[in-house]
């Protein structure tokens, strides 16, 4: 007789966690679907994007806050270690250019620095130091956490 007591006890307890396995396969998904918003008080807030329609930047720092790469956008005047400058482009589709040498090459935004990977195997890397930019240089076949060729002063020629 136990037994057969025990058997509606089971179900509803089968039932009771598969509810709350597809409950959280539904949140994580939405999660993954989602949008976070921080606001410059702190405060953040996730949106879905199945709810989102239309995204619309006004004002000046239109393009500033995209996938987090908002104060790299745009031109940056660096030099090339040798006492000359060039121009530096970051677009906002993830590809960059530059004035000299190989000029094409992808970028993104790891831990606040712009890395930059050149199709000729250099790599460049932008990054705030104090209330100022540098841009690192890293020779082909090294990785952006090798011993830097050189390090010149960086400057952005997009107004903020």
């Amino acid at each position: 007789m136990r037994k057969i007591a025990s058997l509606p006890i089971f179900g509803v307890l089968f039932f009771v966690l598969f509810a709350l396995s597809a409950q959280s396969r539904a949140s994580a998904q939405e999660e993954q679907n989602s949008i976070v918003i921080t606001f410059t008080d702190g405060h953040q807030e996730t949106i879905s994007l199945a709810k989102i329609a239309h995204i619309e930047f006004k004002g000046p720092r239109k393009s500033a806050l995209l996938s987090g790469n908002g104060s790299f956008l745009g031109r940056w005047q660096v030099g090339d270690g040798q006492g000359h400058t060039f121009i530096i482009t970051l677009g906002r589709n993830g590809e960059a250019t530059k004035s000299i040498g190989s000029a094409h090459g992808a970028w993104r935004t790891v831990d606040g620095e712009a890395q930059i990977s050149w199709d000729d195997g250099w790599r460049d890397t932008i990054r705030k130091v104090g209330d100022k930019y540098q841009k690192v240089a890293h020779a082909p076949g090294t990785s952006f956490s090798s011993e830097a060729v050189n390090i010149t002063d960086a400057k952005s020629l997009e107004p903020i």
